[in-house]
Parts: C-alpha cells; structure tokens; sequence
C-alpha cells in the first residue's frame, strides 16, 4: 500500500490511484481497450485492428484485462466469441481522454525543421491511444505518484521530508533514483535541495482527479479535495514540448498492406480526443512508433 505520510483519507486516495494505474498502464492495454470501446469484438477483428500483436501476446491481454474485470469473453453461439467492455471498463474510457489529453499537451513531440521557414513542425498524429500509454508510463512507477502527490500537497520539499513520508524505514538514498527520474521526465524541479513539481506535473491535476474517482467510483466530476485546482509553476513551460528528432516512420510492410501514409501535422493545437471508433482513423499509424529521448517530459 502506497503512503505518503498524509492524512488517512490521502493516503487511500494514492492508494487507490496506484492500484489502478498497475492494473491500466501494462503494454497495449489502452489500445485493447480503445479497440473494444465501440461494440464487443471477435478476436481477429481486434487482431485485424491491432496487427502488431502476436497472439502470444493478445490472448494473454486480453486474459488479464478480463480477471481485472475491465474486459467480458461473452460465447454467443458455439464458435462465436466475442470480448467487450465491462460496465467498469467503459467508464476508464473517459478516464483515458483525460490521460491522453495530457500526453498531447505535455509531451514531446515528433517534429522536423521546415526547411523553407526554418520553424519545427509535426510530422504526424500521436494517437490517442499512444498518448495516454506514454502519459501513463511517466507516473506509474512505484513511487512516481507518491512522490507527486505529496510535493502537490506540500509544497517544494527535501529529499529526506519526502524519503520519511514515502520511503519510512529505508534509507534517504533510496528516494534519489526516484525522485531523479522524475527531474529527467521534467514532472519535478530541483532548486538547491528542494524539489518542488513543474507545470506540467501540476497539469497532472484531472489526471489524477479523473483516476481518483474512476478509483473511488464515484462520477468523474473534476473536483478533487487536493487536485481540484493548479497554477502554474513560474519556472517550467505548460505547453507542448518538442524535440527536433523525427519519429521513426511506420515500416514499410504497412504500405504494402495498403495502410495509408502518415500526415504532415501542424504545430499542436488543442488535445485531440478520441471517440468510440475513431482510434484507427486514417491518420492512425499502422503501429505504434518509438518516439526519441529528448524535448520535454519524455515518453
């Protein structure tokens, strides 16, 4: 059980918000979801939707999601199977397009430099779906949400305040590779010995608002007793983030499946929601595409 030297009710909140991010973040759980948010699917037409994954890694998905209780196997008739969302699974949906709205505002970016303007511009859509995968990635580290949820409610603080609330009983170098990783990801700022977070991880605000109810279930409101509302911090950025390495492109064997080549976007405007049945629009990526180790909160 996560703790964080706050007061009770606090401490079941991150709890509660731990659990669930260990039960969504593990690798192609948001696309399995997103895929299912329409109507219940057959099995090759989820694996016609998502054709990176083997079956060796699509059965036991969709196995695991089905134990959390997010994802139902229904036998319609002998032979036809069908997997579907839960009532639990179909309200994260929502949940996701808080996480993925985050992911479009807030971290980096594919981009090139225009040759002609010498401006950067995006060079495709990050998917929903990838979006809130790599959002998640970021805070779902065992004491990433600890750690944020404490500075949230305490303001700029040192190693060892944070090492004796989060960390009880183990040693205060324990805490460094921690909250380290979160300076590199750009979630905390260091100044002297005090970490305090940055603007874009005081964005995180209907994150884990959102999360905390689904948690909870309660309605997702936006209101939360800690993460209900955020300023900026004056010293880090709350906009997009861009780097100027190019994503790699989709392989070649898409095209030659007929998927469709990957748009020039423009810079980033505002987060791109998606709906039931819009994940595998024409502007999706035949797969999901590694993105580079620079620019700002990193993927």
């Amino acid at each position: 059980m996560a703790t964080t030297g706050l007061p009770h009710d606090a401490d079941t909140d991150v709890s509660r918000v731990t659990e669930s991010l260990e039960m969504i973040n593990p690798l192609w759980n948001v696309w399995i979801l997103t895929t299912l948010s329409a109507q219940p699917l057959r099995y090759m037409e989820i694996k016609h939707r998502l054709p990176w994954l083997t079956d060796g890694t699509l059965h036991p998905k969709l196995r695991k999601l089905a134990e959390a209780g997010l994802v139902e196997r229904t036998e319609v008739t002998p032979g036809h199977v069908t997997y579907g969302l839960t009532g639990r699974g179909a309200e994260l949906i929502p949940v996701l397009n808080v996480i993925a709205s985050w992911g479009e505002q807030h971290l980096e970016q594919p981009v090139v430099t225009n040759q002609s303007t010498g401006q950067p511009e995006l060079v495709q859509q990050v998917p929903p779906a990838q979006n809130a995968q790599d959002t998640l990635a970021l805070i779902r580290p065992r004491y990433a949400t600890p750690i944020l949820w404490t500075l949230k409610a305490r303001g700029a603080s040192t190693a060892k305040v944070l090492s004796a609330a989060i960390m009880p009983g183990h040693r205060i170098s324990n805490i460094y590779p921690q909250v380290d990783r979160l300076v590199d990801d750009r979630l905390l700022h260091k100044d002297g010995g005090l970490y305090e977070l940055t603007g874009s991880a005081h964005a995180l605000a209907p994150v884990y608002a959102a999360l905390s109810a689904w948690a909870a279930g309660r309605p997702l409101t936006g209101e939360h007793p800690l993460w209900a509302q955020w300023q900026t911090a004056p010293h880090a950025p709350t906009g997009p983030w861009m780097t100027t390495q190019a994503r790699t492109r989709a392989p070649a064997s898409a095209a030659a499946a007929g998927e469709p080549a990957l748009p020039t976007r423009a810079p980033a405007g505002p987060a791109t929601i998606w709906k039931p049945g819009d994940l595998f629009s024409h502007q999706a990526p035949a797969h999901p595409l590694a993105l580079p180790q620079s620019g700002g909160p990193r993927r």
